[in-house]
């Protein structure tokens, strides 16, 4: 007999609004506190301390609109967030700040979540969905000086971008991006270039969610249909079907492969969490605990694998943690 799904370990509440984006700072040594990084439609980012399950600080940059992303950028005190005010801000939380020291003015409308990469000691790459409808604007950080723009060919009706993945194959290699157009397309970009390796359509409807493993090239999506894509990338960088995997309920609003790859979540509109192995797409969970869409779910990045930790965020305003498959 399968085991019943567990229960969450614990769940936070206090957003005071529905969940869009979860990050988690929680591979620093003692005496620092395991983080979990919140943005929610009210505009607010929280910063959770997952021992006490509290909030330590509510940041407020965005004007009371929507915060789609947030990420960190090397450690815990330097935050990057976006919002539906069409602002990046970057925050300094060191010694109990909450300043934000500089912002990137996207003129995006859509809620196309940046990327980022780094790819030297405090140097990062940057993707964003720019003004231009169905371009992606490449910008370097802290120096916010534009390495490139992204622009499909003529005629090629991709739509807008609906999610990107910066990433590279190790550390001096060259970083590529891929990204999820509304035509329901994935294209793979040469930064250097300003050009596209490859492209393939991957679902019917616009791509809502995509993560990719670089060790494996092999990469995920969904969209609001019932099916997740599976696709991998071949030698001579061209993006291939590798299989699709037919789901229960039709929607899903975001993907995320566990960092040692050996599993996957997705957030669904079915108010549930889904877990596969990455290696064959087993299902292996459901987790049922929301009472409205999952909008969002992150892996924790503890050093130890045992203290590894899923969390959900959904439109109900709360946060469900979960500690599963913890034993490699």
């Amino acid at each position: 007999m399968a085991l019943p799904p567990p229960d969450p370990q614990f769940v936070l509440r206090g957003t005071g609004a529905a969940v869009h984006t979860l990050h988690f700072s929680c591979g620093n040594q003692e005496p620092d506190v395991p983080i979990l990084f919140s943005g929610s439609e009210n505009g607010f980012v929280h910063v959770w301390n997952l021992k006490t399950h509290r909030v330590d600080a509510a940041l407020d940059g965005h004007g009371r609109k929507s915060v789609y992303c947030v990420e960190t950028m090397g450690d815990k005190d330097r935050l990057l967030s976006q919002g539906r005010d069409q602002r990046i801000c970057l925050w300094d939380l060191a010694e109990g700040r909450t300043a934000v020291t500089d912002s990137v003015f996207t003129e995006h409308v859509g809620f196309c979540r940046c990327s980022l990469l780094k790819v030297a000691q405090g140097r990062w790459l940057m993707a964003m969905a720019a003004k231009a409808l169905e371009e992606v604007q490449v910008l370097e950080l802290p120096s916010k000086t534009s390495v490139c723009t992204l622009k499909p060919e003529v005629g090629a009706k991709l739509g807008m971008p609906m999610c990107l993945k910066l990433w590279q194959l190790n550390c001096g290699s060259q970083p590529l991006l891929l990204a999820g157009y509304e035509d329901g397309s994935v294209v793979l970009w040469n930064l250097s270039t300003g050009k596209a390796l490859s492209q393939l359509v991957c679902h019917q409807e616009p791509v809502m969610s995509l993560d990719f493993d670089s060790e494996k090239a092999k990469g995920i999506s969904g969209s609001s249909e019932k099916v997740l894509s599976i696709w991998s990338l071949n030698e001579q960088q061209n993006l291939q079907v590798y299989k699709t995997h037919k789901l229960v309920n039709a929607g899903i609003s975001g993907i995320t492969i566990r960092p040692d790859k050996k599993i996957l979540a997705t957030a669904g509109w079915d108010h549930r969490i889904r877990i596969f192995g990455w290696k064959k797409m087993k299902p292996l969970a459901v987790l049922d605990y929301h009472t409205a869409t999952v909008h969002c779910v992150s892996f924790s990045d503890h050093k130890n694998p045992g203290e590894r930790l899923l969390a959900a965020g959904s439109k109900d305003h709360r946060i469900s943690i979960w500690s599963i498959y913890t034993q490699t």
